[in-house]
């Protein structure tokens, strides 16, 4: 019974939201991933209470923003685009902030990234109308 119930509002689920609302939620979740995982090298090990604590909930409601997101979107998708924006932005951050100027070998392996979260978004289109 349980089983039937949870695929049943799961379908109702669907049906309220759209693609592009899951894709909100998603980059909602990307924006608190890049903000905890930004704030970390500030929180000197957990040790600083206010760094420390900007992490600890913007992780949380990364998470929270993207299951709702995984409601829709399939998970490859999901974690590929989560993950390879959230690693591009956070690079882009290290060399603003933190003066961490990549090497040739990260920029191309960062270009690489940004093609295969490319790539999963356009081809993965198709799992999507399912």
């Amino acid at each position: 019974m349980n089983i039937f119930l949870e695929i049943y509002f799961v379908k109702i689920y669907k049906l309220i939201m759209t693609l592009t609302q899951a894709y909100m939620l998603l980059m909602i979740s990307i924006l608190l991933e890049i903000t905890a995982t930004g704030s970390l090298k500030a929180t000197e090990g957990f040790t600083r209470w206010i760094p420390s604590l900007i992490s600890v909930f913007a992780i949380s409601g990364c998470m929270y923003f993207m299951s709702h997101a995984m409601k829709i979107l399939p998970v490859g998708i999901t974690y590929a685009t989560w993950s390879g924006v959230g690693i591009v932005a956070l690079t882009l951050i290290g060399i603003i902030r933190y003066k961490e100027i990549p090497n040739l070998a990260t920029i191309f392996g960062l270009t690489l990234i940004v093609i295969g979260v490319f790539i999963v978004n356009i081809m993965g289109r198709s799992n999507l109308d399912s």
